[in-house]
């Protein structure tokens, strides 16, 4: 089922179940959607509303931490519960593990002897990881199996 018409079956559902927080989360997602589609001009692809849910992903991340740094347990719950809706629609996410693997090889396929070759490794990897891997993590992986080939 298109990502489009799941949000719209959730939103349903999370009304009938009086589920508060699912229901912030869905609005949230379809109003960020429906203003990208009015600023593309045409309607979203699962790969255009993949893209947005990682986004919202990434700045739940960056403010659960900045209220973990402010001392606001309240808000890093409220967020981390929001968190948790918003996974639910991402494709499984792939481990640290299956990342450094992935890295290692396209390494020796672009022959990377190094820090200096990081580019050339990650324009390689992350299309490959698209969607699985937070751009971070990817970083950290090849950054680490850089630096263990040498300087």
């Amino acid at each position: 089922m298109p990502i489009a018409q799941q949000l719209d079956s959730d939103l349903k559902d999370a009304m009938r179940a009086r589920d508060q927080v699912r229901l912030d989360v869905i609005r949230q997602v379809k109003a960020t959607v429906m203003n990208a589609e009015i600023k593309e001009g045409n309607a979203l692809s699962d790969t255009g509303i993949q893209e947005i849910l990682t986004r919202l992903v990434r700045q739940h991340r960056e403010s659960i931490e900045m209220f973990a740094k402010g001392g606001r347990p309240e808000l890093v719950q409220k967020e981390e519960a929001e968190l948790k809706v918003l996974q639910s629609y991402l494709p499984q996410q792939m481990s640290q593990a299956d990342v450094v693997a992935l890295a290692k090889k396209i390494a020796a396929e672009v022959g990377a002897r190094g820090p200096a070759d990081k580019g050339k490794v990650m324009g390689k990897l992350m299309p490959q990881v698209k969607g699985k891997a937070e751009g971070m993590a990817v970083n950290d992986a090849v950054t680490q199996v850089l630096a263990s080939l040498g300087p």
